[in-house]
């Protein structure tokens, strides 16, 4: 599992059951791209360089800082799958968890803190964020207290050092990524699981046509701009846009990161599409132990009859998403080893 997404997408919300699609004529299932298969590999060579201790890394075990406020089970989860991760290959993992009810100083604080750190290279921030901070005096339900306690995350994502911002959420690693003669710090994790999924598994992205549905700041915009770096077409829908199923049927690559279930389906989906669903939804399922599972942003049931390849859920992008996180944090080791050993 990773962070979720935070943002839902404004479109009526679509049947929560998913169905596969009743057809006279045999359809050859998608492929499955493997998201497991594909973060082991990048975890195994990660931990390779790390064991190895070659040039580059030095005697500097490479360190992860986790910041979460609040306590939602579903970023729980993605934090320990992370630390168990960095665990595997070798990295220092810390953490710091502060109340739902923390103030934006005590956030920043806790990020200076990882900031001024030698043993720290990297440094993630838990999205989302509470939307609001309870306050004391004026009380949760307060509608002053909900304007006036609001936390943007990109007043918390611009107090990380570029040089720790291993996610590539920081305002101005997104800004560099839109513009050609910019390089970011780094690639946001999630955008760049996405095209490392469709690098391995030799999908083209050039020349194509892409279409992202969802442009939050955290998956959607930054992935978009990343396939277009990659000289795709892209388009992107939002919750404003007329018509989103039949724009998302032009689509060679169409990549869902809305936050709702099952919201794209078969009439979505152009025949022969590779689809990338980024969406991790939690829904009811009495026949599960623990009364819930997960599902995607695509009704996997109803794409993968209409699909040439697709991102399951859970398996798909996530696992690959926390290896990208790993391999920042490896290179943001070796940037800071490379400049100490720089003759002055």
């Amino acid at each position: 599992m990773w962070r979720t997404l935070g943002v839902r997408f404004g479109f009526s919300n679509p049947s929560r059951s998913c169905h596969k699609h009743n057809s006279t004529m045999p359809a050859a299932a998608a492929r499955r791209m493997d998201g497991r298969l594909v973060a082991q590999e990048i975890k195994d060579d990660i931990a390779e360089t790390i064991r190895t201790g070659g040039a580059e890394v030095g005697f500097a075990r490479p360190g992860l800082a986790v910041l979460q406020v609040g306590d939602s089970p579903q970023s729980q989860a993605y934090i320990h799958n992370l630390r168990t991760a960095c665990t595997e290959v070798g990295i220092k993992s810390f953490a710091s968890q502060l109340p739902e009810t923390a103030t934006l100083q005590a956030i920043i604080q806790a990020l200076r803190t990882f900031n001024g750190d030698e043993s720290v290279h990297g440094i993630v921030v838990q999205l989302p964020l509470p939307k609001v901070r309870n306050h004391p005096r004026l009380g949760s339900s307060s509608l002053l207290a909900s304007l006036f306690q609001k936390i943007r995350p990109e007043t918390v994502l611009q107090e990380i050092s570029l040089e720790k911002d291993v996610d590539g959420l920081h305002p101005l690693n997104l800004a560099k990524l839109a513009l050609d003669d910019f390089q970011p710090s780094f690639v946001p994790c999630t955008s760049r699981a996405c095209l490392e999924l469709l690098t391995r598994y030799k999908f083209q992205v050039e020349r194509r046509k892409v279409v992202v549905i969802g442009c939050s700041n955290a998956v959607g915009l930054p992935t978009a701009l990343l396939l277009e770096r990659h000289n795709a077409t892209v388009t992107i829908v939002d919750k404003h846009t007329p018509k989103p199923a039949e724009i998302a049927r032009t689509a060679d690559i169409l990549v869902a990161a809305t936050g709702n279930a099952n919201l794209v389906r078969r009439n979505w989906i152009k025949p022969g599409a590779v689809v990338i669903d980024i969406g991790m939804n939690q829904v009811k399922d009495p026949s599960s132990e623990e009364g819930f599972r997960f599902v995607g942003d695509v009704c996997y049931e109803e794409a993968e009859n209409v699909a040439t390849a697709i991102t399951p859920v859970p398996g798909g992008v996530g696992p690959i998403t926390i290896a990208m996180v790993l391999s920042n944090t490896l290179l943001a080791a070796q940037r800071r080893d490379h400049a100490k050993r720089k003759p002055l």
